[in-house]
C-alpha cells in the first residue's frame, strides 16, 4: 500500500464518520462482551465504542495505520492491544475469542473466504461475529457501475473492492446470520452473526 492512503484515511473518512458511521459503530460495539478480536482495525475508529469487553485484541496488517491507532487504544475504556497480523492467517489458537468484529474491512482482504474461515476457527462456538461492511448493490445500473469502477478503486484505495457480495460470502462461510441492518439504500450493511459450529 502507498503511504498516502493510511496518512489520509482519517481525513477522508471523517465526513462519513461524523454523519452516521460513529452512531453505527457505537450501536454495534457498545455491548460486545468477553475477549474480542477486531480484524483490520485500521486507525482505531472503533476503539472508543467498546464498553463491555474484557479485552480487545485488534489486528492490523499495515504498520502505519497500526501506529496511528495506538493513541485511540490508549484512551479506550477497555484494554486494547494492537498487533500486526493478517486476517487470512490469524496467530491465535482455535476457540480463543468470545466475539469477533470487522468493520469496513472484508472489502480489502485479498481472500475474504480464507479470512472468514480463520475467524470461524478462532471464535468460540456460538460466539458473536459482527460486521459493518459496504456491499455490491442489487441494482442493474448501480451494481454494474460498481463492477466497472472496482479495478481503479482497488488501485487507489488499498485493494478495496466496491462490488463484493459480502453478506453471501459470510453465509457461505457457515455463519448463522441473525440480523441485518441496511443503510444508505443498502450500500452499507450491519451483519450480526453467530459462529454456528
Amino acid at each position: 500500500m502507498g503511504k498516502w492512503f493510511p496518512r489520509l484515511y482519517d481525513t477522508l473518512m471523517e465526513p462519513l464518520e461524523r454523519k452516521k458511521f460513529r452512531e453505527i459503530r457505537k450501536n454495534l460495539l457498545q455491548n460486545v462482551e468477553g475477549k474480542v478480536l477486531e480484524i483490520g482495525s485500521g486507525t482505531g475508529f472503533n476503539f472508543p465504542f467498546y464498553q463491555q469487553a474484557q479485552k480487545v485484541i485488534a489486528i492490523e496488517p499495515e504498520p502505519l495505520m497500526r501506529d496511528q491507532s495506538l493513541p485511540r487504544a490508549t484512551k479506550a475504556n477497555v484494554p486494547i492491544e494492537v498487533i500486526l497480523a493478517d486476517a487470512e492467517e490469524l496467530p491465535f489458537p482455535a476457540d480463543t475469542f468470545d466475539a469477533v468484529v470487522g468493520t469496513l474491512v472484508l472489502c480489502t482482504i485479498p481472500n475474504p473466504s480464507k479470512a472468514l474461515k480463520e475467524i470461524r476457527r478462532v471464535c468460540k462456538p456460538e460466539g458473536q461475529v459482527l460486521f459493518f461492511e459496504h456491499v455490491r448493490l442489487n441494482h442493474p445500473v448501480l451494481g454494474r457501475l460498481q463492477d466497472l469502477l472496482t479495478p481503479i478503486w482497488k488501485h487507489l484505495c488499498d485493494g478495496c473492492h466496491l462490488n463484493r457480495n459480502t453478506l453471501e460470502l459470510i453465509r457461505q462461510a457457515g455463519f448463522k446470520v441473525v440480523h441485518v441492518e441496511r443503510y444508505y439504500n443498502e450500500l452499507f450493511l450491519v451483519i450480526k452473526t453467530l459462529n454456528d459450529k
